[in-house]
């Protein structure tokens, strides 16, 4: 045995605080173990906090209470139309598991969820036109008490250094508030913030404990990195070749910088898909960051050359991998018909917009084109093109309008619409992303592999950072979260039916 002198002992270390750290957390000391949540930012709950918190766990009692004619068949026909035959044994471990896992959710007070539309992403088989993810109920904060300022704000508040607002939290927030309430309740779940882990500790051939600054803390039972992908590394994303660029990730400041993938890399540990991520346009805002959109139900976006490339109402993955595919710089075009023709996280202000430069306001396309550098007959010529197709009702070149992703987003209603009402603008988008989905391999439970497909004895991985079992595709809303629960409840089984 190893002697190591700990200053504090646990039966489970997780590290990280999304959704997945948390729920694997929660499984964990409901079941009598000690267990101790890491987080190395002063809030909990990462890029989780700042998502819609949708919930992609099919066949579960959620969609079953809804009446929406979900199951497990029909998600597994459409996981196999969209991802493939391979990876068959981490895509049945994650539907056996979503509707125990839901289960054993709702079964704490502090945990409920409803269904809410948001069609699946992919024509195929199997897909429901409405969707088949689900959200948490909202979080009055006062429900929370002191625990409030432990969860990180919506991410315009965090970016500004401020708090949360008084009315109840929702999405993201109330997700990670809600599993932090159940959490405490046990009595056997503690949180660290400002604690980042450094470095794995290993005995005999076993990960017992982490290093967290100048901590060292034993994890008899099992480790579990669930810290987040490393989509804020320049260096990581250089490395991996992943399209973007660091500073227009949404991950918060200060966090997913990979430190928990190379502590195991140094462990022994494999990687897999490290040039892959979960894209989606970013509209800039003043400070130079990304603002998540999408929902696109009007205008039109070009390349450099002044043209379209996709159907912008693409779910936002997929038209993030057509501008990987693209040459930028990349422009939404739209004009005083609508403002802005789509939903942006955070929501954007359009005069702080226009001012700071991010936006640009003409009265002419041609003039509107000088101003952005964007090629003048190319852009006037695009338009002129995208007009008549919105006179049809038929985009001849993207097909824009007629998925059911497309319309639920306009309510139904056309998506090509003309842009010809003046001023115009041009607001610049980039290539942003949600966080990147490569990292450690991972088997069925979780357990992190070495080079030769063996388990790293006491080291376990989900969300992103691990290879997500879905590879370069996008299946449907809230699938980063589901499978980051479903993979880390099925580690924390594991840990708890494995001998220490």
């Amino acid at each position: 045995m190893g002697n190591t002198r700990w200053d504090d002992e646990y039966d489970v270390v997780v590290a990280g605080s999304g959704a997945g750290a948390m729920a694997g957390a929660l499984a964990a000391a409901s079941g009598g173990l000690r267990t101790l949540v890491l987080e190395k930012t002063k809030v909990l709950g990462g890029t989780s906090a700042y998502s819609g918190s949708a919930i992609w766990l099919p066949g579960t009692r959620v969609q079953e209470r809804a009446g929406i004619g979900d199951s497990t068949e029909s998600a597994r026909t459409y996981l196999r139309a969209v991802l493939g035959d391979g990876g068959a044994a981490h895509r049945e471990a994650f539907l056996s598991t979503a509707p125990e896992l839901v289960e054993f959710l709702e079964k704490d007070p502090a945990i409920e969820f409803r269904f809410q539309a948001f069609p699946d992403y992919f024509d195929a088989p199997g897909r429901l036109d409405m969707g088949r993810s689900f959200v948490p109920l909202e979080l009055p904060v006062e429900e929370l008490g002191d625990l409030a300022g432990l969860v990180r704000p919506p991410v315009d508040r965090d970016r500004a250094g401020r708090g949360h607002a008084s009315k109840p939290m929702v999405q993201g927030r109330s997700l990670i508030g809600r599993l932090l309430l159940a959490l405490t309740a046990t009595g056997n779940g503690f949180v660290r913030t400002e604690t980042p882990l450094t470095e794995l500790i290993v005995e005999d051939g076993r990960v017992t404990g982490v290093r967290a600054g100048s901590l060292r803390l034993r994890a008899s039972r099992g480790v579990l990195l669930a810290a987040g992908g490393f989509e804020s590394s320049i260096a990581l994303r250089d490395a991996g070749g992943v399209p973007g660029d660091a500073e227009w990730t949404m991950a918060p400041d200060g966090a997913n910088t990979g430190d928990a993938i190379e502590a195991a890399v140094r462990a022994g540990a494999s990687t897999g898909l490290l040039d892959q991520a979960w894209f989606c346009p970013g509209l800039l805002t003043p400070d130079g960051r990304p603002a998540f959109t999408l929902g696109f139900r009007g205008g039109l976006i070009v390349d450099g050359s002044g043209r379209r490339f996709a159907n912008e109402s693409l779910p936002y993955d997929q038209m993030g991998r057509r501008m990987a595919d693209a040459r930028g710089p990349f422009h939404l075009i739209f004009d005083a018909r609508s403002g802005l023709p789509a939903i942006s996280v955070p929501p954007l202000v359009p005069d702080d917009q226009i001012a700071s430069g991010a936006w640009v306001q003409a009265d002419t396309l041609a003039e509107l084109a000088a101003k952005t550098g964007i090629p003048q007959e190319a852009l006037t010529s695009t338009v002129e093109r995208f007009n008549g197709f919105a006179d049809k009702g038929v985009d001849e070149d993207f097909h824009r309008g007629e998925d059911p992703y497309d319309l639920y987003f306009s309510g139904g209603k056309p998506c090509v619409v003309a842009v010809d009402r003046p001023p115009y603008y041009a607001a610049k988008v980039v290539l942003s992303d949600l966080g990147t989905k490569g990292g450690l391999r991972t088997d069925p439970d979780g357990r992190v592999l070495d080079g030769s497909d063996r388990p790293v004895p006491g080291l376990y991985a989900a969300g992103n950072t691990s290879a997500s079992f879905t590879g370069p595709v996008y299946p449907g809303p809230g699938i980063p979260i589901g499978s980051a629960m479903a993979f880390a409840y099925r580690a924390v089984q594991d840990i708890q039916r494995s001998s220490p």
